[in-house]
């Protein structure tokens, strides 16, 4: 009877994960085949024209990559402080199980609620406006507990013979985490920074009320009223005129590339993983 309750159950699982990934190829193929007649060079060269009837993403492009350089800026240094409290500091501490809850709980709060966030801190109280400062920072901390989590994970992976061996050599505990336990853990660090950039590569609601318009915006040029355009919300608001067949061929242009974006970090970060999780169960 056990036997075959984990038979069905083995095949009830592995027909939703068919069923998962057909409809995720469904929807990948509909971007691609539609999107692929407006990929061009004019496309990734040239600015938005006649309301993202003409021209190409250029700008959207180049702001998108600003959000997300900032963002990992301004996440690095705070992950790796955390990390290193709740894994290396904290590792047997009472509290450490309450805020591993606690990581997990805001990795699930709403994107919207980061930009209304930025909205009345930034643009009101600040009074920067819409800046791409303000769009960085909210991304930042939206992706802070994806990069935190893969960071204390590949710290509980180590060895414990890496820190045996350097205590045996008498480092003290700051020198041990520098030499050992930073330089080991930096696949773990550019992993969770991957997985997030590919999250917040895609977000539209923290940066839409803090961060981005949709034409005029060029390179940033201060901080206080200095937007940026972004593929999110370019594609955002092209799906509102999408019954226009050349808007239409911008739009999937551009959602095309924007996947394209996405993928190309969750692939490079899958053998990173692949390589914590092997570590983790065969030290």
């Amino acid at each position: 009877m056990r036997k075959w309750k984990n038979n069905v159950f083995v095949a009830v699982t592995g027909a939703c994960a068919l069923l998962s990934c057909g409809v995720l190829l469904l929807i990948v193929g509909a971007i691609f085949f539609r999107g692929l007649p407006a990929i061009s060079w004019n496309f990734f060269t040239e600015q938005i024209r006649l309301v993202g009837a003409a021209g190409g993403i250029f700008y959207n492009l180049v702001g998108t990559l600003i959000l997300i350089s900032t963002a990992l800026v301004v996440c690095t240094p705070v992950a790796l402080g955390v990390g290193l409290l709740c894994g290396v500091y904290g590792r047997h501490s009472r509290w450490r199980e309450r805020f591993m809850v606690l990581l997990h709980l805001l990795n699930g709060v709403p994107s919207i609620l980061f930009g209304i966030l930025g909205l009345i801190v930034f643009v009101k109280f600040f009074g920067w406006g819409k800046s791409w400062l303000s769009g960085g920072i909210l991304l930042g901390a939206m992706i802070l507990p994806t990069v935190t989590i893969a960071l204390i994970e590949r710290i509980e992976s180590l060895p414990a013979k890496y820190l045996e061996a350097a205590a045996g050599l008498g480092l003290n505990t700051s020198q041990i985490i520098w030499s050992v336990i930073v330089p080991q853990s930096l696949n773990g660090l550019i992993t969770g920074s991957l997985l997030g950039l590919a999250r917040a590569a895609g977000e539209t609601a923290p940066i839409m009320f803090t961060a981005t318009i949709f034409a005029g915006a060029t390179l940033p040029h201060g901080i206080k009223e200095s937007p940026v355009l972004s593929l999110p919300y370019h594609i955002f608001v092209l799906a509102q005129d999408s019954f226009d067949p050349s808007v239409g061929e911008k739009l999937w242009g551009t959602a095309l590339v924007m996947v394209g974006m996405v993928v190309l970090l969750s692939l490079i970060a899958l053998p990173m993983r692949l390589r914590i999780h092997e570590e983790a169960y065969h030290p």
